[in-house]
């Protein structure tokens, strides 16, 4: 009689562990800080930037206007004089890259999604030290035409106390040109 009543006692903890183990697996919202479980939202802001470097040493001009939504594009005030202001600025050959930091951000809407990838970098060339801030839709099926890049903000790290803000003060249009 023992015996079964062990026995049953060992199955309710089983039970009851799985169960909590399942809650636990169920509940976790975050890794690190870095997103949802399986989310692999930061190497999307990795591979963007990598894109943009590629494009800004190319000094490819269309091919840096096409990662931009329309929206952003509709939006942006001297787009074209701005894109030849990032291409003055940025000088040298990258040695290296590296996120400083990041953040996502989803909506949900009658079951549509927008996602919006928010990132910093610290990018060393062999001439300067710059940084970047980069807002990029990955996916937006509430408005469409916001998919793409929103926000580019490239500025030599020296200046980073009087041309970078908080990131709601940042998130302008398209690529970012000091005021003279």
């Amino acid at each position: 009689m023992n015996f079964k009543r062990g026995g049953t006692i060992i199955r309710r903890i089983t039970i009851l562990l799985l169960l909590v183990i399942n809650i636990i697996l169920l509940c976790s919202c975050s890794i690190g800080g870095r997103g949802i479980i399986f989310d692999d939202s930061d190497k999307k802001a990795d591979t963007r930037m990598e894109q943009l470097l590629e494009t800004i040493k190319n000094q490819d001009k269309e091919t840096l206007k096409t990662m931009f939504s329309k929206q952003a594009l509709e939006e942006a005030n001297d787009f074209e004089d701005n894109l030849n202001y990032l291409f003055e600025l940025f000088q040298g050959n990258v040695e290296s890259w590296e996120q400083e930091r990041f953040t996502s951000n989803t909506s949900s809407e009658y079951g549509k999604k927008s996602v919006m990838l928010i990132s910093w970098y610290i990018v060393t060339t062999d001439k300067e030290t710059y940084k970047f801030f980069v807002i990029d839709y990955t996916k937006d099926t509430i408005n469409p035409d916001n998919a793409g890049l929103y926000t580019l903000r490239v500025i030599k790290a020296e200046d980073e106390a009087t041309q970078f803000a908080s990131r709601q003060k940042m998130q302008i249009a398209g690529i970012y040109k000091p005021e003279d």
